[in-house]
């Protein structure tokens, strides 16, 4: 048993994180950042929430590019084969819920 309090959590550099569990190919892990990600697509599903912070969420669809902005609470899905990329507004603390060893 063990308990995460996401808005103490930090991380020596950007998108540091914390392994909390791995179930069944799955992984979840607490993340910290302060800095974009990359443009990417992960090799399945993802679930991207925001513990603390805001984040502005880029993501393609058929070629457009959209974006939206996550508030503390929010949930981004992101489906097999969508392209996108995380900014960070200031520092933030994020929840992923990913393929174990996903880009």
């Amino acid at each position: 048993m063990n308990t995460y309090r996401a808005k103490d959590f930090t991380a020596e550099k950007a998108w540091g994180a914390q392994d909390i569990a791995l179930m069944n190919g799955i992984s979840t892990r607490l993340h910290w950042t302060d800095q974009p990600y990359k443009w990417h697509i992960n090799d399945g599903q993802e679930v991207f929430a925001v513990l603390d912070g805001r984040v502005e969420m880029l993501y393609r669809e058929a070629g457009v590019e959209h974006s939206v902005v996550l508030e503390t609470g929010d949930v981004f899905y992101a489906s097999v084969g969508t392209e996108h990329v995380a900014h960070p507004m200031g520092e933030a603390r994020i929840l992923v819920v990913e393929q174990a060893g996903s880009v």
